[in-house]
């Protein structure tokens, strides 16, 4: 019966009969409505808040937290993890994803967009601290998938710059580290970026894409000292650890549109 009801609340949830943010019904109207146990609808919301579908605390009905990013940051995580992917790889992906997004918006993109693409490539020298630097970053990449205009591509492009960039923060000494030693010379790859998106050349695009991402996975590499062998040893962990301390059952992505962590 657990089973039955986790199947129905989020089929529910995912419709969004039960939007993001709402609150479930109370335990016993639960109970009552699948003529179930107390025990039972607590293991069913046991099983939703493990999904990353709801959020429970004691004493209150559990909320909906059901957010894209949040689920996929969840999904892109476990595999990471089972299939033992390296940070090579996921620096692989990363330009692909990215090479794309440029690739669509190069066939999209308004004026408008190009102006707002620049305008968070030029706040990237201008942040202070790495805290900032790193938000700025990532909402440089974001505005790139976002003008894409695919809501797929834009989220998984969002995730695994997210987890790109704090592996760069982490290699780089964390907030007391120079972030700024890999991303601040690539300043002027990114103004290329921009310069490509606005040119509307789809190929042109794609490919100044791809050539910043070899150069970022080469300036990340080079903040792991050491041979090639544990220099890729070095990057595989500090993927691990990040994704330990940052995707969380139930939690919340950090760095979100918005969020300035």
């Amino acid at each position: 019966m657990a089973d039955q009801i986790v199947d129905d609340l989020r089929g529910q949830i995912l419709s969004g009969a039960l939007p993001d943010g709402s609150r479930l019904p109370a335990e016993r109207e639960l109970a009552a409505y699948y003529d179930v146990s107390g025990p039972t609808v607590r293991e069913s919301v046991r099983v939703l808040t493990a999904m990353g579908l709801v959020s429970a605390r004691n004493g209150s009905r559990a909320t909906v937290t059901a957010q894209g990013d949040t689920l996929l940051a969840m999904s892109i995580a476990s595999v990471v993890q089972v299939e033992k992917a390296g940070a090579q790889e996921v620096f692989g992906l990363l330009g692909a994803l990215n090479a794309y997004a440029a690739e669509l918006a190069a066939e999209r993109v308004t004026e408008e967009e190009v102006d707002r693409l620049r305008e968070a490539a030029r706040a990237i020298p201008a942040a202070e601290g790495v805290q900032q630097s790193a938000a700025a970053l990532r909402d440089f990449f974001a505005t790139l998938s976002e003008i894409s205009r695919n809501p797929l591509l834009a989220a998984l492009s969002r995730f695994i710059t997210e987890m790109q960039i704090g592996i760069a923060v982490q290699l780089s000494g964390g907030d007391d580290g120079d972030f700024g030693r890999v991303s601040g010379p690539l300043h002027a790859e990114r103004m290329r970026i921009v310069a490509a998106v606005a040119s509307r050349d789809p190929r042109h695009a794609a490919a100044v894409v791809r050539d910043y991402h070899r150069q970022a996975a080469e300036r990340i590499t080079e903040a792991r000292r050491g041979d090639a062998t544990a220099a890729a040893s070095g990057l595989t962990e500090a993927l691990t650890t990040w994704l330990g301390s940052n995707v969380t059952v139930g939690g919340t992505m950090p760095g979100r549109r918005g969020d300035p962590s």
